[in-house]
């Protein structure tokens, strides 16, 4: 009887161990994600759109089309305004996590002789869901169905004041 009673107190004591450090561990991984989906990816400046994708055979690469105009998005605080070669967009954005909202702005609509870029930017930005961050150089705005996103390359000349 004594035995039992033993290894009964041994079994309750070890599972309550194991259950302690499970606990330990999945609330250190929970604060580990708490702290990276709480750090923004840092977006102020001037940002150069290098290719708009929506899969292998529909895509736009502003520099090809128009290669002595370079086309950007600006983000100044939780305002953005995107640049073409002759017509602009501007919003607000706002970033949780890895999250990015781009809010309905306003769209200049001149007649351009090449309107690629601004047609691209009009079926895109409103699918935009998440952002990656390459490096510090290289940003990447993902669509809600993973196959679209938009590759932006930080211009490093530029300062924002």
């Amino acid at each position: 009887m004594n035995t039992r009673f033993m290894t009964a107190c041994f079994t309750v004591a070890l599972m309550a161990s194991c259950a302690g450090n499970k606990g330990t561990v999945d609330n250190d991984s929970a604060a580990v994600n708490d702290i990276a989906s709480k750090t923004p990816v840092e977006l102020n400046g001037q940002w150069y759109i290098e290719n708009i994708f929506f899969n292998d055979s529909d895509y736009v690469r502003p520099a090809e089309i128009l290669p002595d105009i370079r086309q950007y998005v600006q983000f100044t605080d939780s305002t953005y305004s995107i640049m073409t070669n002759c017509n602009s967009i501007s919003g607000y954005y706002t970033i949780s996590g890895d999250s990015i909202t781009l809010g309905d702005g306003m769209m200049t609509e001149m007649a351009c002789d090449n309107m690629q870029t601004e047609d691209a930017l009009r079926r895109i930005l409103p699918d935009i869901a998440t952002i990656d961050a390459e490096n510090d150089s290289i940003v990447r705005l993902n669509c809600r169905n993973h196959s679209g996103y938009i590759i932006l390359k930080k211009n490093t000349a530029y300062d924002v004041k």
